[in-house]
């Protein structure tokens, strides 16, 4: 099961500060062992919204929206793509890891749809564009 772990923006993130040398060491180790028991796909912190945009979608229409964005604690900070057999693996890892912000914090888990979720509007043809989109990463 493929889940992605989003760190949620605090205030401090938002403001762009970063993370102390102590904290960059705790979460570089914690990222090896995440990549060592075969857990970590990829990962990595986003920037302040500030440095963002947004595209909002009215049917046809299109609005570009100029970061910063105002709710804080409903923005993410960073993510990591994990590999686990279930949740609870996942939950595990994470209460594992080090706080990632210099106070109180949040990460979500969320798993990830598998082409198997859609089985009752797969298409012959949808699966043919899904395999070939992914053989063209790689994967």
């Amino acid at each position: 099961m493929r889940v992605v772990v989003l760190v949620k923006a605090t205030e401090d993130s938002e403001e762009g500060i970063l993370p102390s040398t102590e904290l960059m060491e705790a979460m570089g180790k914690y990222n090896e062992e995440l990549v060592d028991a075969g857990i970590m796909l990829m990962g990595d912190g986003l920037k302040p919204s500030l440095h963002g945009k947004r595209v909002a979608f009215d049917g046809p229409d299109r609005m570009v929206i100029d970061g910063p964005f105002a709710e804080t604690k409903e923005l993410v900070a960073g993510f990591w793509l994990w590999e686990v057999k279930d949740i609870d693996e996942a939950v595990a890892w994470v209460r594992r890891c080090p706080n990632p912000m210099n106070g109180p914090s949040e990460i979500e888990i969320r798993p990830l749809y598998e082409m198997a979720d859609f089985a009752e509007n797969l298409t012959p043809e949808v699966s043919e564009l899904h395999d070939r989109t992914r053989q063209k990463l790689g994967e």
